[in-house]
């Protein structure tokens, strides 16, 4: 047995579909397919339950899933342990992050860690935020950004930032001669928000509820870009994290006002599967992120 067969079938118990085993190992499904038969001729033993309609493992399919876990972690160990007696930073990490910390929290903290290490390679994937956990469970990625980040007991999270939530409107809506709003001032205006299920929505519609502030959204959408680009045809007013307009508020075309009453931040987590070996390079991308703030306030 190779340590690829023990990862392809992890992978498989884990995401519990041959599609996505094959996906994360760059295989055709078939493969995936025929590596698990490998498998249960090579232990003479049934490991999956081919008689169910959902994927479940044998009581000896899970025996062998929890021994590839051991030698997995530490095979991972100990390339992590080599890399780090060779002063070695390289490979890849991978990153899932939702579109608004991916494009505007995230660059300048990447721009920071390449120059500094040029020889690891940095990929990330933009997804909504429930979709970052599953990349996170599955170990399709090394980390996840979200906001607002909800516990998991399989999940590590660490403190990234927190972000100020502020009014956006058109320079020529009346609130962008104001200096600072009340909360209640913003049920009197087309209110723009994202959809129900993005943390921040959920987090704003918190708010309201704590004021006793009935507010019926006339757009809602699945992404930052989108909310700006509404608000900026004057369709609207939206609450939305600070650093994402900063350019727009540079360049003239979008408005900010504060909020008036307690500060209202949106924490940001870094999330990584719990018990995963991190190598040198992650580490250390780890201590960028944690390490310095490159936007300010």
């Amino acid at each position: 047995m190779q340590i690829d067969n023990f990862k392809i079938f992890a992978d498989l118990v884990e995401t519990k579909s041959f599609s996505k085993a094959a996906r994360l190992n760059g295989v055709t499904q078939s493969a995936v397919s025929q590596q698990a038969r490998s498998m249960e001729k090579h232990f003479a033993a049934l490991l999956i339950d081919r008689s169910q309609k959902q994927f479940q493992l044998t009581r000896e399919g899970e025996r062998v899933y929890q021994s590839a876990k051991e030698i997995l972690h530490g095979y991972e160990k100990l390339l992590s342990e080599l890399m780090e007696m060779r002063k070695v930073i390289s490979g890849t990490i991978r990153i899932s992050t939702i579109y608004s910390i991916g494009l505007h929290e995230l660059p300048p903290y990447i721009k920071s860690f390449l120059t500094e290490f040029p020889n690891v390679n940095v990929r990330v994937e933009y997804r909504r935020s429930n979709l970052v956990y599953e990349d996170i469970l599955h170990n399709s990625v090394d980390f996840g950004l979200v906001a607002f980040p909800q516990k998991n007991r399989q999940i590590e999270i660490t403190d990234f930032r927190k972000d100020r939530l502020i009014t956006i409107c058109h320079p020529n809506n009346p609130l962008a001669r104001e200096s600072s709003l009340q909360l209640e001032t913003l049920a009197k205006h087309k209110f723009i928000s994202f959809d129900p299920d993005i943390p921040t929505r959920k987090a704003v519609d918190q708010m309201f509820k704590e004021q006793k502030i009935e507010i019926d959204p006339v757009m809602e959408f699945d992404n930052i870009e989108t909310v700006k680009r509404a608000v900026e045809i004057d369709a609207g007013i939206a609450i939305v994290p600070k650093a994402t307009v900063l350019q727009e508020i540079k360049q003239g075309t979008l408005c900010a006002i504060p909020i008036d009453g307690p500060t209202f931040d949106r924490p940001l987590g870094i999330l990584h599967r719990k018990g995963r070996v991190l190598t040198p390079a992650m580490k250390k991308f780890i201590d960028i992120l944690t390490g310095q703030d490159l936007l300010g306030d």
